[in-house]
């Protein structure tokens, strides 16, 4: 369903809006709502000095921008002089107005939580770093509704500027249990008050002693109105095996020209190594690639193909369609564009082909799409190159340019590909058709997909979150969602940028956000290919220092895993193996005292230590570097040259071989890191982790990236403690 608000709403004034959502655990601060200034001099004696006065009224929002609020009052005459001036400011348009007088609340730290209705995403629930410079600032999570106790700590976990809520400099820790109740309390008013639209409490001010009392708050009332989102019957196992698994694949409008789409596709389809039996039309019933075409459909023969790679004019696609099921086909694909992105006429012949193929029971992928992989077949029906390895990685993109950036990527660092689709229009299949799919293939271990538009956040995500359950799904999002979060007149609706929310509904269904394309490969490579982490702790092993020490800050960026002090047993251990003048902290740097074992037998100790539960190491290639100046230098052979040549390069293979080993032993993920994954992919310690069937990371802050989705991950799923 998309929900949107409607645009008739009323704001409560701020007394109205803190009795309603004191009963939801919001802890405001002792107030009184009076009316005149002997009235707010009365107030202010049984409150206590010093007090806050402030103007009120329904049609009043930011009272601070307009200068209705009166701080630090002492003593009645100040309570008197500020209150005549307020009430001298009220205009026709402010409605009835009052006098609110409270305590001054003083705190050195402010934070807003609120609530609102967002067209995509539904009751949204916010929390961030407050007062008048939130927006500024914009360091805020949100979170679909409901948000539970867990959940609400992960947001909280989630903001940026850590250190405000730690003790600093004398002040105390935020009191996470009140945040936590906050968080829960809103959640609470989003589910059950189907007539607020949005909520705004700020400041939260955290007092002397960590707790935090609110001081202001403004509800703004509405209707939200729900348009549901037609929902399709669901495809069939059948069905996505017709379309990746096929007993046959027909080429709709193969051609004789190298240039076209019917020959392209059908020269790929051969070339990949397709055993299925592989079928072809034409008008003319030329012969193509070897392949005997027909000018008729109905001249194959029965239920021996499955799909349908078509690469003919829209017109002609109705009654070819009504011939494939005549002859059993269970899938198309379709090529042809002239539809959904042609205007209305095309939206209207899409809708007309998506209605024909439900009929006909034809799982429909495209139109205006690039192709299909699916390796486990060898199938490559696709107008593009090129063809990836096999692997283990499920691909699903609104953009056919990111499917073959991915399948590059897949050729470059040899991870390979289970299953790639660019869904085109996505007019009948889509991202999360096809992702839900992924989540029960058995040849799959990871979805990575890229979305843009979305019509049904809530609804995406929920589908996502099911098999997050099972499976990592890595995603990349370009562009904005259709409709905006909803501006209303409060601080969170501000703040409420669609990227914000989109990120905190994927950080609630457990789905791995990239911030680019090579991340979001790196990540789904790192799924993949190695295990979980069971905990936080890395250790950073290193030939060189300055490789550690940026490695170790991408790790403190990252934020979710931790640079484990070295135990006092693990230190003596290390100490057995490199000299005196190794930096005896992590990372460990070997201090170039390094041995013939020493890498494998430092990595062997910290692998298999208790406390450790990830390595990244840094230094692969070295050596097989150096080889390799040496080979191309004149003075090789000779000289002792191809000896030690031949050395260096068999010590990075080894290390790169007891990486994966040592992985594979202790269950734990080693990510090794080199500048020559990019630079020299012949190198031999790089050649032997691609051979393992591992990833060579470009850097050590990539790898510390990827890891970090690893973790998270984990967590979420509930493998790793926190």
């Amino acid at each position: 369903y998309v929900v949107v608000s409607s645009e008739q709403t009323s704001t409560l004034s701020e007394s109205d809006s803190k009795a309603l959502l004191s009963s939801y655990s919001i802890p405001f601060a002792p107030e009184k709502k009076t009316s005149t200034a002997a009235d707010a001099i009365a107030a202010s004696e049984q409150l206590g000095y010093p007090v806050v006065v402030k103007l009120g009224g329904d049609n009043i929002a930011h009272k601070t921008e307009r200068g209705l609020v009166r701080l630090r009052l002492n003593n009645s005459d100040a309570v008197s002089e500020a209150a005549t001036s307020l009430l001298a400011a009220a205009t026709a348009a402010d409605g009835d107005v009052h006098l609110l007088v409270a305590p001054m609340i003083s705190g050195t730290r402010e934070l807003i939580a609120g609530m609102l209705v967002d067209p995509q995403f539904g009751p949204t629930v916010m929390l961030g770093i407050g007062g008048v410079m939130a927006e500024v600032i914009a360091d805020v999570a949100f979170r679909p509704a409901p948000v539970d106790e867990a959940g609400a700590a992960a947001m909280i976990d989630s903001l940026r500027m850590q250190g405000l809520l730690e003790a600093f400099r004398g002040e105390p820790a935020v009191n996470r249990s009140q945040l936590i109740s906050v968080i829960v309390g809103l959640s609470k008013v989003a589910m059950e008050r189907n007539d607020i639209v949005s909520v705004d409490v700020n400041p939260l001010i955290v007092r002397e002693n960590g707790d935090v009392v609110a001081v202001d708050a403004l509800v703004e009332m509405g209707t939200r109105n729900i348009s549901m989102v037609s929902k399709r019957v669901p495809h069939t196992d059948a069905q996505f095996r017709a379309l990746f698994e096929p007993r046959g694949v027909l080429v709709a409008g193969a051609s004789t020209h190298p240039g076209k789409f019917g020959f392209v596709s059908l020269h790929n389809i051969l070339a990949s190594g397709y055993a299925g039996g592989v079928y072809g039309t034409n008008l003319q019933g030329e012969e193509v690639l070897g392949i005997k075409t027909v000018a008729d459909i109905d001249s194959l023969p029965d239920n021996a193909i499955d799909l349908v790679f078509v690469c003919t004019p829209a017109s002609a696609n109705p009654e070819l369609l009504r011939a494939c099921a005549r002859k059993g086909i269970g899938a198309a694909f379709l090529t042809s564009a002239g539809y959904g992105e042609a205007g209305d006429e095309g939206r209207q012949l899409e809708a007309e082909l998506v209605a024909l193929a439900d009929e006909l029971g034809i799982l429909l992928a495209g139109p205006n799409g690039q192709g299909v992989v699916s390796t486990p077949a060898q199938l490559c029906a696709q107008i593009v190159a090129p063809y990836p390895p096999a692997g283990a990685i499920a691909v699903a993109s609104q953009s056919g340019n990111f499917v073959s950036s991915f399948l590059n990527y897949a050729r470059q660092t040899g991870v390979g590909i289970s299953r790639a689709v660019s869904a085109g229009n996505a007019a009948a299949l889509g991202v999360a058709d096809l992702v839900e799919w992924y989540g029960t293939d058995s040849a799959t271990k990871v979805a990575l997909t890229y979305v843009e538009g979305i019509s049904d956040g809530r609804g995406l995500m929920e589908r996502l979150a099911r098999v997050t359950a099972r499976k990592p799904v890595v995603l990349i999002k370009g562009g904005a969602t259709d409709k905006g979060a909803r501006a209303a007149a409060s601080h969170t609706g501000a703040l409420a940028a669609n990227d914000a929310i989109f990120d905190g509904a994927c950080k609630a269904s457990g789905v791995t956000r990239a911030a680019n394309v090579e991340e979001a490969f790196e990540a789904a490579a790192t799924f993949a290919t190695q295990p979980l982490p069971l905990g936080p702790n890395v250790v950073v092993l290193t030939t060189a220092g300055g490789w550690g020490v940026v490695t170790s800050d991408a790790i403190a960026t990252d934020g979710s895993m931790q640079l484990m002090t070295l135990p006092e047993d693990l230190l003596a251990q290390i100490d057995t193996k490199l000299p005196p003048r190794w930096s005896r902290n992590n990372p460990v740097d070997c201090a170039g005292g390094e041995t013939r074992d020493t890498i494998p037998e430092v990595m062997a100790m910290i692998a298999n230590h208790k406390d450790v539960d990830a390595i990244i190491y840094l230094g692969l290639g070295i050596q097989a570097n150096q080889a390799r100046l040496m080979r191309e230098g004149h003075f090789h052979p000779d000289h002792g040259l191809d000896r030690i040549v031949e050395y260096h390069e068999r010590q990075d293979a080894r290390f790169a071989q007891a990486a994966h080993d040592l992985s594979v032993s202790t269950g734990k993920p080693i990510l090794l890191a080199t500048e020559l994954a990019v630079a020299d992919p012949n190198n031999s310690g790089v050649r032997t982790v691609r051979e393992t069937g591992r990833l060579c990371y470009a850097s050590g802050n990539r790898a510390a990236v990827a890891l970090g989705h690893l973790y998270r991950y984990a967590v979420h799923t509930g493998v790793a403690r926190k």
